[in-house]
């Protein structure tokens, strides 16, 4: 077992230089907190920028920064400040923030910060693969880093990597303005396990990858290549005992050991006993809606009149990217707002807002958790949001309310407490009434559900949990039935192949011997598919059999004078030594009629879809389709074909983005079977990417070499990867 290999943008240590000498100090917070647990021990490692950049760090004391790293496991990128400036200001927050957080407007497209962003991402590739052995599993985390999985895979093509996004993926029609959405989607798909807080940020993304890589999803797992990456959703947690501990210390001190900040805070309840504290703590961002929040707070004071000198709002504002243009115009915003808002409504012996624009100690936040009966949390996108987490588990006597935006990805497991829209000021208001006059009883039955679910699911369980998944999908990927061809598998087959006496190929067109069109007739063969069939068909002791779903006119006009043997329409014709088709099943067709007229109203409501009639069957292509669409529309049909055709001798196959309607008796597998009946064969070989062609893989004996192309679910004992890869597979039963 290799060990573990986490990477970030910053490392979980603070480096300060003082006096020539270096000193490390572990950061406390979110992420660091969560991979404590995986972060542990002489097997693990930790990869990020120190926060200081290279004109920073004197060469003389390079070696003693990377031995104060290596003392918390821990091992440095260096950036430059022009690298900082454009990987990190640059794309990072001034492309990628805005867009996935939905503020399309403040997002910026420069090819400089692009080409910036690639480079760095390298830079943290190579330190990876610098350090990285093929066993080792490798954690990457967060948007600053979304193309280093594919850099790492490139390099590495066996070694386990996952990726945790730790913001909101934006929905298909925001993320499709990104000018580089391909190279990101493709950079992350590098991971074998992509994780993300909730399942809308995972929808979202897999709607991306089949709307701009046009990739096979099934469920939420994707193929790529001989690769299975799984997405999946793991809602990060806080650290619970620390935060509850700390409340029950808090409750403990005494008088004179309580901070300054809760001596006043205290003063204030002590004048009013029925006054209510408001709390919202955000970093300043225009992703946590804090001026609307102000605006709220304002309508509120107006709607609610009698709460005026009963209610005091807490504005924590923690300082954030203050050389960014926008949040410098926030700051300003925001000040402008408080100032307003308290000149308008201050009395002489009240002021409603209290604002605070700076980072506060851990024990000036527990005071203000403890004292604050309302937790206001609204932001306008948020990620997870662990404030509101971490503002419950400090509810000691479960008492308190947490009022959260429905747009923050906490709120899809803390149901219990009071959701709104952050837009809704008519509600916004209307909940604060709610809470403020909500019975003790209410909220402790609320506050106790929170608080069970967030000890149980914390942030430890959160990477483990993460972590059991990543190496479960390395166990699966080496479980799996179907085995890669590799050169030693392709050694032995080979043996077999020049060793058999008469051998039997069929070979399926549409995916494999060539790749997919969006028109269907203009697949057709090239010159070098030509010339290796040729060689496969002239070769002594062999017969080959092109065994295809497509209809006989379209082979008649490609392969008839070929000679090839061919099997078409599933099974319905056959042709031998380049004769003209005839039927090698007696099928009818009159239900034709009858089928047709669905098809067509499928196709009236589902635009790029369209109708290929067959001899004998009928089949709706929507390739040409919104891919999500087209899935919804394919089996809303289904549904309809199959209550349709009832008891009637037929049956709906559903392959590679196409749903064809054919006769029962007739598929892939009965007409092999025939073929394989004629002869004495003793090696024979099937090769198919879809589902029609699992009816060859299940009926052809045990020891027939059957090959499935792409890393579907199948019967096939062995796959390639691709088109391509079949080429280089025939090519050698070529040569033989």
């Amino acid at each position: 077992m290799g060990k573990t290999i986490i990477i970030s943008n910053r490392l979980p240590v603070q480096l300060q230089i003082s006096n020539g000498s270096i000193t490390a100090i572990p950061s406390v917070g979110g992420l660091a907190t969560g991979m404590k647990s995986v972060h542990s021990g002489g097997d693990s490692l930790w990869i990020g920028w120190s926060g200081l950049t290279e004109e920073d760090i004197p060469k003389e004391l390079e070696s003693d920064i990377d031995n104060a790293l290596a003392e918390h496991g821990s091992s440095k990128v260096t950036l430059t400040k022009g690298e900082v400036e454009g990987f990190y200001f640059g794309f990072s927050n001034r492309t990628i923030w805005p867009l996935f957080h939905y503020f399309l407007e403040y997002s910026e497209f420069e090819l400089d910060s692009w080409n910036t962003y690639k480079s760095v991402n390298q830079k943290f590739a190579d330190a990876i693969l610098e350090k990285a052995g093929d066993d080792d599993t490798i954690w990457i985390h967060d948007y600053q880093l979304m193309l280093v999985p594919q850099m790492v895979r490139e390099k590495r093509p066996t070694v386990s990597i996952g990726f945790f996004l730790h913001i909101p993926f934006p929905s298909f029609e925001i993320f499709r303005t990104m000018p580089w959405r391909k190279e990101v989607l493709e950079g992350l798909l590098g991971s074998d396990l992509i994780g993300f807080h909730i399942y809308d940020y995972e929808r979202h993304f897999l709607s991306s990858v089949r709307r701009i890589l046009g990739l096979e999803v099934s469920f939420n797992d994707i193929y790529v290549d001989n690769r299975v990456i799984k997405v999946d959703s793991f809602p990060m947690g806080i650290d619970y005992k620390k935060f509850k501990e700390a409340a029950e210390e808090h409750a403990r001190r005494s008088p004179e050991k309580l901070s300054e900040l809760q001596q006043r805070l205290n003063t204030h309840k002590k004048s009013d006993p029925d006054n209510k504290f408001f709390l919202s703590i955000d970093r300043l961002d225009y992703s946590k809606g804090i001026a609307k929040r102000l605006y709220a707070f304002e309508y509120f004071l107006n709607k609610y009149p009698q709460y005026k000198e009963k209610v005091r709002l807490i504005i924590l504002a923690v300082p954030s990217r203050s050389n960014v243009p926008q949040y410098q115009l926030l700051k300003r915003e925001i000040d402008e707002l408080v100032g307003r808002i308290n000149g308008e409504f201050s009395t002489v012996s009240w002021t409603p807002i209290w604002y605070f624009y700076r980072s506060m100690p851990f024990e000036n936040l527990i005071d203000l958790y403890t004292s604050s009966d309302i937790a206001w949390l609204t932001p306008l996108r948020d990620g997870m949001n662990l404030v509101a987490k971490e503002y419950v588990a400090t509810r000691i006597d479960q008492t308190g309310v947490l009022i959260l935006s429905e747009m923050a990805g906490s709120a899809n497991e803390m149901n219990e407490s009071l959701l709104i829209n952050p837009n809704n000021f008519e509600q916004i208001a209307d909940t604060l009434h709610q809470a403020i006059t909500m019975p003790v009883e209410e909220q402790k039955a609320r506050n106790s559900s929170l608080q069970k679910r967030l000890e149980r699911y914390n942030v430890e369980k959160w990477a483990h949990s993460f972590m059991n998944s990543l190496l479960g999908q390395r166990d699966l990927e080496a479980a799996h039935v179907s085995r890669l061809i590799t050169e030693a598998r392709l050694q032995g087959i080979l043996k077999d192949y020049t060793s058999a006496k008469r051998r039997l190929l069929f070979l399926d067109y549409d995916g494999t011997l060539a790749g997919f069109h969006n028109d269907p007739q203009k697949a057709g063969p090239d010159a070098e598919l030509y010339e290796l069939l040729d060689i496969l068909h002239q070769q002594e002791n062999t017969d080959l059999f092109l065994i295809s779903g497509r209809d006989k006119d379209t082979f008649t006009r490609w392969f008839l004078p070929k000679g090839y043997h061919m099997i078409v329409e599933h099974g319905v014709w056959i042709s031998r030594h380049g004769e003209q088709f005839k039927l090698l099943e007696n099928v009818k067709n009159d239900w034709m009629d009858k089928i047709r007229p669905v098809l067509e109203s499928f196709v009236d409501r589902t635009p790029g879809s369209f109708i290929e009639e067959k001899n004998y069957s009928l089949a709706w292509h929507y390739r040409n389709t919104d891919p999500d669409f087209g899935s919804l529309r394919a089996t809303e049909l289904s549904t309809v074909l199959t209550s349709l055709i009832g008891t009637d001798d037929l049956s709906v196959l559903n392959g590679n983005k196409v749903m064809e309607v054919k006769s029962s008796n007739v598929n892939k597998g009965r007409a092999s079977l025939r073929m394989l009946g004629e002869n004495d064969y003793d090696f024979v070989f099937a090769i198919g990417d879809d589902w029609t062609d699992e009816f060859m893989f299940q009926e052809l004996p045990e020891s027939t070499v059957t090959v499935k192309v792409g890393r579907q679910k199948t019967a096939a004992r062995y796959f390639v990867e691709n088109t391509d890869k079949v080429r280089e597979l025939l090519k050698s039963f070529a040569k033989a």
